[in-house]
């Protein structure tokens, strides 16, 4: 195993997350108070609460929460469910379960560092890019070029942080098959479900579609609660199953227990949030696309497809790393420029930058944003 490097976004999340006066690169939906979330609950989710004994839980989770998972799911059950502390921790652990030395693994690009830096750390890994110029759409056919007889993992995320891109559904499903042909399992990051511009064009969830894929969730993203640090793979491969729970014995052990109760109730109403959010996002999107409109010598927009993130291009000569330095230096606006998306797998655009919509009121970061381009006209 070789040594995993810096993680770039959180890095850069240290230094200015929490510093900077203006957050506009928020990979979350809008956030709710316990008060708020608490009133969504069921009784008797509100009894658990109030009667709750804080002791260890279960490796896999809690029953009643892998209940609530597999109910939003077509063909998965509660035993189908393996819970973790976030996303990125079941990330980590299933690559360390499914790939060794001699095996090899397929990652789309752009993507989330963690996505490609951990398979790297494990194994051979091609990257497949997605194409900025066909508005980030995905060649399958580039997929099937790049597995090998050893080609043990494909991952993918869709709606894909950073782009915002969805694929069509007769895509997913030919690539699921792709994989079961050929032994590969099928690794889908789907944290942005739910959050699609048009809700016809949301993607079937992996899990669904292959007895062997896995589908990575959590509540972070598109419930707009990462403060819960709850996270779940849904997959139909009892073993492999069986190989997590035991892998997580070396990093959580087990999760929160008030968080796994909060989270139940959140994935209870998970409709009732994803409305919410969706109409956040919805608020949001025409106010984006008036401000890059304003500024179009400056910017190139695309709305995303799904999720709460874009990637706008910069056009501006100074570059986007220049910019977006000087922005959160003095006017205190944060985004994320392309060289944290930067891939060692293939070429990636170094022009882009990620912005986030699924915030309330962008407007005075906005504005910020805007003062400090006329300023420097």
């Amino acid at each position: 195993m070789s040594r995993l490097p810096d993680f770039r976004l959180e890095v850069y999340f240290s230094r200015w997350e929490f510093t900077a006066r203006h957050h506009l690169t928020a990979s979350d939906a809008q956030t709710m108070t316990m008060a708020e979330l608490l009133s969504l609950a069921a009784p008797e989710d509100v009894h658990a609460w109030e009667t709750l004994s804080l002791g260890y839980t279960e490796t896999y989770g809690a029953l009643e929460l892998r209940q609530a998972v597999a109910d939003t799911y077509d063909t998965v059950g509660a035993d189908d469910v393996i819970c973790f502390a976030g996303a990125e921790e079941a990330l980590y652990l299933a690559m360390q379960v499914l790939l060794g030395p001699d095996d090899h693994a397929v990652v789309l690009t752009p993507n989330y560092q963690a996505a490609e830096t951990v398979p790297m750390s494990l194994c051979e890994v091609t990257g497949v890019a997605l194409d900025p110029e066909r508005d980030w759409a995905l060649d399958l056919d580039a997929v099937a070029a790049a597995m090998r007889p050893n080609t043990r993992v494909v991952s993918v995320n869709f709606p894909n942080n950073p782009t915002g891109t969805l694929i069509p559904a007769a895509d997913l499903a030919r690539l699921a098959a792709m994989c079961d042909e050929r032994g590969i399992h099928l690794f889908s990051d789907e944290v942005y479900r739910g959050l699609e511009l048009d809700p016809a064009r949301t993607l079937p969830q992996a899990a669904d579609l292959s007895p062997t894929a896995l589908s990575l969730n959590v509540t972070s993203k598109s419930l707009g609660l990462p403060g819960l640090r709850i996270g779940w793979i849904a997959c139909r491969d009892r073993e492999l199953r069986s190989r997590l729970e035991r892998a997580k014995h070396y990093t959580t052990i087990c999760n929160s227990a008030p968080s796994e109760v909060l989270a139940r109730i959140a994935i209870k109403a998970r409709d009732r949030i994803l409305e919410r959010n969706r109409g956040i996002i919805a608020t949001n999107l025409p106010l984006f696309e008036e401000f890059f409109t304003r500024y179009g010598d400056l910017f190139e927009w695309r709305a995303p497809d799904g999720g709460c993130v874009a990637f706008p291009r910069y056009l501006g000569r100074d570059g986007v790393e220049s910019f977006c330095t000087e922005l959160v230096e003095t006017a205190g606006v944060l985004l994320l420029p392309a060289g944290i998306y930067r891939s060692e797998l293939t070429a990636t655009p170094g022009d882009r930058f990620r912005v986030g919509v699924g915030r309330n009121d962008p407007g005075p970061a906005l504005d910020a944003l805007a003062s400090f381009l006329d300023g420097r006209r």
